[in-house]
């Protein structure tokens, strides 16, 4: 378990880092890829995939709003993870745990916001006297001070939590461990429908009911419905784009006409 902890606590950092200090956001924080390379590192690539979509849909509906993050879709991502690989219990018992783990370590980062937040005076002062010493701070912080505490957490978790909550989950009734299973599935379909909500429209809203029709009645797989609306996205964004294309040209043709028309009237 140390090992696996101590891999696992490389990799949130190297992302963490990559992800906020040298790449900008590229959503390498993201449950579709966090949790498919702590898969990769404990040696379970498949379970890393199948968790990483189901995170993701569970998720992506969730934004951050005026800086207040509901939950920490990377740290809860990698401790589900490494969680359901290394117990070697089912996805779903993972799945339950990753929004109650990704409420508790949002709230706790909160609490070392005023501590950043009180700093920046001292920044800010400094960034006009001495650059080079600002900058040097700023990347000593940015690399190594942020992510500290998520390491930490990750660590004792992953190296000390692990066995007590695997042994915890032995020791439920059966009927408790189904309701778990039952209310990951939930959650991924709470995701989508607050994804849903954000994006519907009445022009498109009938290739929801399409997509329904594809799955429950035609029993088509997930890989080929998506190929099919890529190909319908594809197609609608193009026209759409002719269209809009069309009607510019239009527009200065009719303008040029008017710009005409004027002239010849002044001209007389």
């Amino acid at each position: 378990m140390m090992q696996n902890a101590i891999l696992i606590v490389l990799v949130y950092w190297l992302i963490r880092v990559a992800e906020s200090t040298f790449l900008s956001w590229q959503c390498l924080t993201r449950p579709i890829v966090v949790a498919p390379i702590t898969g990769l590192v404990l040696g379970d690539f498949y379970t890393g995939i199948i968790m990483g979509a189901s995170l993701e849909a569970i998720f992506m509906g969730i934004s951050a709003i005026g800086g207040s993050i509901p939950a920490d879709p990377t740290i809860s991502s990698i401790i589900a993870v490494s969680f359901t690989i290394l117990s070697d219990t089912d996805i779903e018992s993972g799945l339950a745990l990753a929004m109650p783990i990704g409420t508790l370590m949002s709230s706790f980062n909160s609490m070392f916001t005023p501590f950043w937040a009180s700093l920046a005076p001292y920044w800010e002062k400094l960034a006009t006297s001495d650059i080079k010493k600002f900058t040097r701070q700023v990347l000593l912080v940015s690399v190594f001070g942020l992510p500290l505490v998520n390491c930490i957490v990750l660590f004792v978790a992953i190296a000390y939590g692990v066995d007590s909550l695997n042994s915890l989950l032995m020791a439920l009734p059966v009927w408790v461990i189904t309701g778990l299973a039952a209310a990951s599935r939930m959650m991924i379909a709470v995701g989508f429908a607050i994804l849903a909500s954000m994006i519907y429209s009445g022009e498109l809203g009938c290739f929801f009911f399409v997509g329904y029709v594809l799955v429950k009645y035609l029993e088509m797989d997930i890989l080929s419905i998506a190929i099919i609306a890529g190909a319908i996205a594809i197609t609608m964004f193009y026209s759409e784009k002719r269209f809009i294309s069309m009607k510019t040209t239009a527009q200065t043709v009719g303008n040029e006409s008017a710009l005409v028309d004027d002239e010849e009237e002044d001209f007389f």
